[in-house]
C-alpha cells in the first residue's frame, strides 16, 4: 500500500476545458486492415474515412465482429492500420514507434474498456493514480490528483477499497477516473457499460457525459445500447468494413430507421 504524507501537496488546477467545434481533432482517410488467415486475406477495413470535430461525443454501433475495438486501437495507437492515414491530436499515430506511441497514448488519450482491468492488490486511488506514476510524477502529487478525481466520480469514501470490494459500477467509475487521471483530449471507450444492469449502466453513462462536457472532451464510445448512442451528439454504424450514418446502410444507401 502507497502511504501519503499530511504536506500540502500541488493540486491538478487547471481549468476545464471547453467544448471546441471546430477542426476535427480526428481524421482518417482511406483506412485499410488486413490479416493474413490460413483461409487467406481477411480484410476488416477497406476504405473508411472518419472525421471528429473537437467536443463531438460520437457513438459507434455495428454487429460483433465488425471490428468497432480494432478501430478504436487504431485511434489509440495501439494498432497499426494497413493502409491510410489516421490523425488523431495533430499526430500521424499510423507513423509512431512504439515508444512514441506509448508516450501519445499516455499524454492524449484516455481509455475505458467493457472490463475495468482495475489492478486488484492496489487500492481505488493507487489505480487511479498510476497514469500519472507511469509519467514520473511523485507519488504524492499522484495521489493527490488522484484523490481529486475520486471526489469527481463520487468515490472519496472508496480510495482505500481494492477493486474486489468495489461493486461493478464503482469499479467502471475508478476505470473513468484513471482514463482521464492525465488530462487526456480524447475518450475512447470501448463498452464502458456492456457489463453493468440497465441502471448502473444509465448512471455511469450519465457521469461519461457529464465529465465529457466540463472536461471539453472529445469523446468516441463504441456501444450496442441504442438508448446510450441516441444520447450522443452523432451515431455511426460500422458495416461491411466503413463507417456510416446510423439507419443508412452502406450497401445500398437505403435509410434504415434511427437508435
Amino acid at each position: 500500500m502507497i502511504q501519503t504524507t499530511s504536506a500540502a501537496v500541488p493540486q491538478d488546477s487547471r481549468p476545464a476545458r471547453e467544448p471546441e467545434l471546430r477542426a476535427p481533432i480526428i481524421q482518417v482517410h482511406n483506412l485499410e486492415k488486413t490479416y493474413q488467415t490460413v483461409h487467406g486475406t481477411l480484410t476488416l477495413f477497406h476504405g473508411l474515412d472518419l472525421d471528429v470535430r473537437s467536443g463531438e461525443l460520437v457513438a459507434i454501433m455495428g454487429q460483433s465482429g465488425a471490428g468497432k475495438s480494432t478501430l478504436l486501437h487504431i485511434l489509440g495507437a495501439l494498432d497499426a492500420p494497413t493502409q491510410g492515414t489516421v490523425h488523431c491530436a495533430s499526430t500521424n499515430v499510423a507513423t509512431l514507434s512504439q515508444r512514441e506511441a506509448a508516450a501519445f497514448r499516455n499524454r492524449e488519450i484516455g481509455y475505458v474498456w467493457q472490463f475495468h482491468y482495475l489492478l486488484p492488490e492496489f487500492s481505488a486511488l493507487e489505480n487511479v493514480a498510476m497514469p500519472l506514476l507511469a509519467r514520473g510524477q511523485t507519488r504524492r502529487e499522484a495521489l493527490a490528483v488522484a484523490a481529486n478525481w475520486l471526489r469527481e466520480v463520487d468515490l472519496e469514501d472508496r480510495s482505500e477499497h481494492r477493486p474486489g470490494e468495489l461493486s461493478g459500477g464503482e469499479q467502471q467509475r475508478v476505470a473513468l477516473a484513471r482514463a482521464l487521471v492525465a488530462s487526456p483530449r480524447l475518450l475512447l471507450a470501448d463498452e464502458p457499460t456492456g457489463d453493468l444492469d440497465e441502471t448502473t449502466a444509465g448512471r455511469v453513462f450519465d457521469l461519461l457525459e457529464r465529465l465529457h462536457l466540463s472536461h471539453g472532451l472529445t469523446s468516441i464510445v463504441v456501444t450496442h445500447n441504442p438508448d446510450l448512442a441516441a444520447r450522443c451528439s452523432r451515431t455511426l454504424r460500422l458495416e461491411r468494413g466503413r463507417l456510416v450514418p446510423w439507419g443508412q446502410s452502406s450497401h445500398s444507401g437505403i435509410t434504415t430507421g434511427t437508435p
